[in-house]
């Protein structure tokens, strides 16, 4: 009785592990089958370069970016300059860019289903095209503008958070794409990373946003500060430099004309403490951000320990400091929303029955950053600053805006990095940017024109 009873077991235990088992397969299969068919041991997916069958992408008007012919052979747009703008948000047959739409959603673009696989009849398959949020045309205005300088360009709603405007350099034509070796690599060195989501830049005076914020949450009088600026303010025996001499200035002639004297004392008066809890509440070290399902690399602030000359190089966007061009557009458009981040977002809603429930989405949540008193002082300033740049040649398509410029030096004998970030006041087209161009110029006379060139399409439309 007893070998029976211990066979029993046996047996019993047995079966639960296998019932164990194909309940754990069930759900991985159910869960990660997806993940699955797009790994490189996949023998189908890797012999037809991981797109055959795949569905078209095309841009918000329709206009088609990818594609395949009667062959099934992976086509991309007729025009190089979009194809070449657009390659970090479309991807090539290689999938090397693993943050590009072809890689991103290989799965609802092959239309695999774990059941059928990638053999599902046509008839019962759903549509697997994939609509993208930006503007094509808007795109190439913004990388013939950034004529070869590496860097980023990102526009977005910041009403309703879709991206219209992700370009990214270096680049290269996904059509024709190059051979990289150890001979060439320098020459495209990060040319897989898309830089609006994946890279950080020294935000040199655009960081002055954050500095003027932690100014009007903690300085009482701030409004009725004089700042004298000889052109240079000594601190700890080093000085800290600024573009001209401005004499005695307000804060707002301090934010307008970019005045480093002043805000190192700012700085300074606030502590690093205080900055960087300004700088985390607009979205600093966060780690959170997406796009798409897209993390974003997280900007930077930290001058913990740092003497006071490097702390007021904190507050002047230099030091460690180091930005997002994405999350930099973030910040600027919960400026001009009162204080509230709308989440980015780069695939278009496909109106199927989970989206329409709100059970499925590819955008991220919205955040608060600023108390609404707050944002809308710093709002003023970036008013004032953009009336600026607007009497001095400035034009975002003939819209009022908000804006700060930033150049930030990294290395000494090397042209500076250029920024141009803020908003557009206008119901119709409400546009957070951010452009960053590396060795370039002052981000007024390099960043700006950028700027410039892909909201006038978006407002104007291309010739």
């Amino acid at each position: 009785m007893k070998r029976v009873m211990s066979r029993s077991y046996l047996v019993l235990l047995v079966a639960l592990a296998f019932f164990t088992g194909f309940m754990f397969l069930t759900f991985r299969i159910a869960t990660q089958s997806t993940d699955w068919i797009q790994q490189p041991y996949n023998g189908h997916m890797s012999a037809t370069d991981g797109l055959s069958g795949a569905g078209n992408i095309t841009d918000r008007n329709g206009v088609k970016l990818a594609y395949n012919d009667d062959s099934d052979k992976r086509c991309y747009n007729d025009d190089q300059s979009i194809r070449e703008a657009l390659l970090h948000v479309v991807g090539d047959s290689s999938l090397n860019i693993s943050t590009a739409v072809q890689s991103m959603y290989r799965t609802q673009l092959t239309g695999y289903n774990f059941i059928f696989g990638l053999g599902m009849p046509k008839s019962i398959k759903t549509n697997n095209d994939v609509q993208l949020t930006i503007d094509a045309n808007a795109c190439k205005a913004a990388y013939d503008a950034m004529d070869g300088h590496k860097g980023a360009c990102v526009i977005y709603n910041y009403k309703t958070g879709e991206v219209l405007v992700d370009v990214s350099n270096p680049t290269y034509d996904p059509a024709d794409p190059p051979e990289i070796t150890s001979d060439n690599e320098a020459e495209y060195d990060g040319v897989y990373l898309d830089n609006v989501v994946s890279s950080t830049f020294t935000p040199g005076s655009t960081f002055k946003i954050v500095t003027a914020a932690c100014a009007i949450e903690n300085i009482k009088d701030i409004d009725s500060r004089t700042f004298t600026c000889n052109g240079e303010y000594e601190v700890l025996g080093k000085n800290i430099t600024c573009e001209d001499a401005h004499g005695d200035i307000s804060f707002d002639e301090a934010f307008s004309h970019s005045c480093n004297c002043a805000f190192a004392q700012m700085a300074i008066e606030l502590g690093e403490e205080k900055l960087k809890k300004t700088a985390e509440e607009l979205g600093f070290n966060n780690k959170s951000f997406t796009m798409s399902g897209i993390p974003l690399a997280p900007s930077y602030y930290d001058a913990k320990g740092a003497g006071d000359n490097y702390l007021a190089w904190s507050g002047i966007g230099q030091y460690k400091d180091l930005a997002n061009p994405m999350h930099m557009a973030m910040m600027c458009g919960s400026i001009a929303n009162g204080g509230r981040a709308t989440a980015p977002f780069i695939i278009r809603d496909d109106g199927d029955l989970l989206s329409k429930l709100n059970l499925k989405s590819n955008k991220g949540s919205d955040v608060n950053m600023l108390p609404s008193d707050v944002s809308e002082r710093v709002a003023e300033l970036m008013r004032h600053a953009g009336e600026r740049y607007s009497y001095n040649g400035i034009s975002l398509g003939g819209l009022d805006f908000c804006a700060k410029t930033g150049t930030a030096e990294i290395h000494e004998g090397e042209a500076p990095t250029g920024w141009f970030v803020g908003y557009c006041e206008d119901a119709e087209h409400p546009y957070a940017f951010a452009v960053v161009l590396v060795e370039s110029d002052y981000g007024f006379s390099a960043a700006a024109p950028v700027a410039e060139a892909a909201i006038g399409v978006l407002v104007n439309g291309s010739e």
